[in-house]
């Protein structure tokens, strides 16, 4: 776990069988394949998504051909268990219904989820999910999804915030879960929590 202040990432010694991944879910699907074989986390070399965007590698370049990683970052694992099922994620784990109606909870382990800056003080590796959950009207989640691009939707009066390394998801109702910007199932309840340092991440 990286603490505050602390120097984070160390430069880039590529091991031999590193893994290349092009995003998030990506990512997630080649650790979740390790832990369910109970192997070790393989090293990812990062070219793109958001916990790439997060940690400053250059979205805008990430297309126009392989560039040698520099750096070496532990990076935190987000891990979800709900009805006897588990699942992980590297970027953000959301609840939401359609249109983001009724209760929703953003759990981030990056900073960015697309083009949406839903976790402003969120660190990849300091043991802690930004969590933000509530609901708004129709007219307050417009009004949010214009601010939450500049990452400045925060503090609001309906939505409730903390930083935590676990946490409890809870809706009310069914509810999709998406985990890395992909719709996984739906639940009504879910436990969260983070792994810290639990992969090794190269940019």
């Amino acid at each position: 776990m990286i603490e505050p202040g602390s120097a984070y990432g160390a430069p880039s010694e590529l091991p031999a069988d590193a893994v290349e991944v092009w995003s998030d879910h990506e990512a997630a699907a080649v650790l979740s394949d390790a832990r369910s074989r109970g192997n070790p986390l393989p090293q990812l070399i990062l070219r793109g998504g958001d916990l790439y965007r997060t940690l400053g590698g250059n979205v805008s370049a990430q297309h126009k051909g392989k560039v040698q990683p520099k750096i070496m970052v532990p990076v935190d694992l987000g891990i979800v268990r709900s009805e006897g099922h588990e699942y992980v994620f590297v970027a953000h784990a959301v609840f939401r219904s359609r249109l983001w109606q009724g209760r929703f909870e953003v759990l981030m382990n990056a900073q960015w989820c697309g083009d949406l800056d839903l976790g402003p003080r969120s660190h990849p590796g300091d043991g802690l999910l930004d969590i933000t959950f509530g609901s708004l009207a129709l007219r307050q989640r417009i009004q949010a999804g214009n601010r939450a691009r500049s990452g400045s939707h925060l503090p609001h009066p309906s939505l409730g915030t903390r930083r935590s390394p676990s946490h409890e998801v809870e809706t009310g109702h069914r509810t999709a879960m998406f985990l890395d910007g992909v719709r996984i199932t739906s639940c009504g309840h879910a436990s969260v929590h983070v792994d810290p340092g639990a992969f090794v991440v190269h940019i």
